[in-house]
């Protein structure tokens, strides 16, 4: 008699947009009774940059942790294949699921492709059109080789197919980032965090800036600080500054044209603290994807400082404008926005906190877990 062998599927997050990513699908696995081991590869090692998520979203300690740190993306990209292809060969599970854009969704894809398990792909589909950014890399290699390919927006679609990939394996299922905010929203509104900062509801903005084409020249990064100089001298800003941007301030000497001005200036802040003072804010700077999401779901003005946007439900749905680092382009929005005349934003199709039930579904009908 034959032993039965128990479906098993690897979830795995290696970086902070990751884990907003990982959370709803990990309780919707615990509570339908799926199989599954958290991969943790250890891309983002920082304690405030990773750990404090699990602790706010309530992610499950890793069951397997490749703490490959940080490194070149060759370096990078190679260590975490090295490390994940050991337990693949060891424990061969039915699925590997991948999430965004980072060396970790491409590692781990091309390491289980490779040796014949099958690769869910969550996020696919998104395309910068700019092969300058390594996730643009990342998401057209990871797509080319899932078996599922999960989508949040309909031009997704329209991109894999236009790629060659078969409309058997795209599935719209919405946005498992919403999942995450809809499930942790109250919880971070009961926090207080106005009073900590010194900032007052709705008379703010936020700001977050950590893309290399924005803060790894001093030509690039002085004209986001143009930028921040201006939005400050309009409104009072609350700027949680990433480990890399910090360092090149000061590499550059440029800490001088951000002090002394209307900024509130903090380290990287936890998952809860950060959607707090995002509901409380008048408008976002950034120039993160997941956050041009989330701003557009709860009808918060947004300003994306990049040249385009691989999320364009955001600008033609959402509260999403692309300014890149045009002085004036960013004078003209925030002025709407303080005056109240900026776009309102509708309800995107999907973004409903039902994703990570449509994907579970999806996968156990497919693997007849």
């Amino acid at each position: 008699m034959s032993r039965i062998v128990k479906k098993s599927i690897y979830v795995v997050a290696g970086a902070r947009p990751n884990f907003m990513k990982i959370a709803p699908l990990i309780k919707e696995f615990q509570k339908e009774s799926v199989n599954f081991k958290l991969i943790h590869t250890g891309q983002h090692y920082d304690y405030n940059m990773s750990k404090v998520f699990f602790d706010d979203l309530g992610i499950p300690e890793p069951d397997i942790h490749l703490n490959v740190g940080s490194a070149s993306h060759a370096v990078q990209t190679a260590s975490i294949m090295i490390e994940f292809e050991k337990i693949i060969i060891k424990e061969k599970p039915s699925l590997v699921v991948v999430v965004g854009d980072v060396n970790s969704t491409i590692a781990c894809a091309l390491v289980a492709k490779k040796l014949h398990v099958k690769v869910a792909h969550i996020e696919a589909g998104l395309r910068s059109f700019n092969m300058k950014m390594p996730e643009e890399i990342n998401r057209l290699l990871t797509d080319q080789i899932s078996d599922f390919l999960f989508t949040t927006e309909k031009s997704a679609a329209l991109n894999l197919k236009r790629e060659g990939i078969s409309a058997d394996k795209i599935f719209f299922v919405g946005n498992v980032m919403i999942d995450t905010l809809i499930t942790n929203l109250e919880k971070a509104k009961k926090l207080k965090l106005l009073d900590k900062y010194n900032l007052k509801k709705n008379d703010y903005a936020l700001i977050t800036l950590h893309r290399p084409s924005n803060v790894d020249t001093k030509e690039n990064l002085e004209k986001m600080l143009n930028i921040l100089n201006f939005l400050q001298e309009k409104i009072k800003v609350f700027f949680p500054i990433h480990p890399r941007t910090k360092k090149n301030l000061e590499k550059f000497d440029l800490e001088k044209n951000i002090k002394d001005l209307n900024i509130v200036l903090s380290n990287p802040i936890g998952y809860l603290e950060f959607l707090n003072l995002m509901t409380n804010s008048k408008l976002i700077l950034t120039d993160s994807g997941g956050i041009q999401e989330e701003a557009s779901y709860l009808k918060i003005p947004i300003l994306t400082a990049r040249e385009g946007t691989e999320r364009p439900i955001t600008v033609d749905e959402g509260t999403n404008t692309i300014i890149g680092n045009d002085l004036a382009k960013a004078k003209k929005y925030i002025e709407e926005i303080i005056s109240n005349k900026y776009k309102q934003g509708k309800i995107i199709e999907k973004w409903d906190g039902q994703t990570a039930k449509r994907i579970v579904r999806i996968i156990k009908e497919n693997l007849n877990i």
